[in-house]
């Protein structure tokens, strides 16, 4: 028996990839958007369903607005942060220098660690040994811990996200690179093209898919970030890097807000759905075809 002229027997290896995705995603995120539509607290038995009340209360709601300021901001920050950093790199790595091959294993080390992990010794870092270098050195602002004061705890887990977030990127930009036709570089050169016109006008397009996926996977961590600020702030100090996907813990674990907190959580999948969707459209205009 055929479909469209496919054999069945190749639909039917699909089968198992399928349920996983049903069980595992759309039934979660169906079930998800009736329980938005209810005041259940999470444990209950018994809720009542209110339709968009939840969602008209989350505009009005100043914590989560202050809340998705700092997101926003961090997320800005991490996206144009991670991009030129790891473009950079790659450009190096994929250069003729010594050590290459190591430097590109190395590079891989802290994709390898827990985010709790990470975010737990460089909280140590930033209690205990900064500041001492800080206090030895004499230097003011590396004297007290950065996380603790409410301007400047957001470039500390940045620090800490780029430190463990360039690696991914890295290697998807030298993989780029690694599609670029020698020749047109070549010939480029021989016309008089200097290194920044060769990057702009032959190397970069080739490298516009690599960047649709770090860009969609950055802006989805940043958007989404959570394991750094239990580790490092919990929030705070004064609920100054309380991120969306912290207020949805807390929302729902901490004050029984369950059917809030799904709220909150959809809303967040629609930014990063509408953010992404917009993005892939900009970018595939300027993508070189192979």
């Amino acid at each position: 028996m055929k479909i469209k002229g496919v054999p069945l027997i190749y639909y039917l290896f699909t089968l198992p990839a399928l349920i996983l995705m049903t069980v595992f995603f759309m039934y979660p995120m169906v079930d998800g958007i009736y329980y938005s539509m209810t005041n259940w607290n999470g444990i209950s038995k018994a809720f009542d369903f209110i339709g968009f009340q939840n969602y008209f209360k989350v505009f009005s709601d100043h914590r989560i607005i202050n809340s998705l300021s700092f997101t926003v901001t961090y997320t800005i920050l991490l996206v144009i942060a991670v991009i030129a950093i790891s473009m950079v790199l790659a450009l190096m790595l994929n250069s003729n220098i010594v050590f290459k091959k190591t430097l590109r294993s190395i590079f891989l080390f802290p994709t390898i660690l827990s985010l709790i992990t990470v975010g737990m010794v460089f909280n140590q870092i930033f209690y205990r040994v900064i500041p001492v270098i800080g206090k030895v050195l004499n230097i003011e602002a590396l004297s007290s811990n950065i996380l603790a004061n409410p301007s400047l705890a957001i470039y500390g887990i940045l620090i800490v996200a780029l430190w463990q977030g360039v690696a991914l990127p890295t290697l998807l930009f030298i993989a780029g690179l690694q599609s670029v036709p020698e020749s047109l570089l070549e010939a480029a050169k021989i016309d008089g093209a200097n290194a920044l016109q060769r990057f702009t006008k032959i190397t970069f397009p080739y490298l516009i898919p690599s960047l649709t996926i770090v860009f969609i996977l950055t802006l989805k961590n940043g958007l989404t970030v959570f394991d750094y600020i239990m580790a490092m702030t919990s929030g705070g100090p004064g609920k100054a890097t309380e991120s969306i996907g912290v207020l949805i813990y807390k929302y729902a674990f901490s004050e029984l807000k369950y059917s809030y907190s799904t709220t909150v959580s959809v809303i967040l999948f629609l930014m990063i759905m509408i953010v992404s969707v917009i993005q892939m459209k900009v970018l595939r205009k300027s993508e070189v075809e192979a």
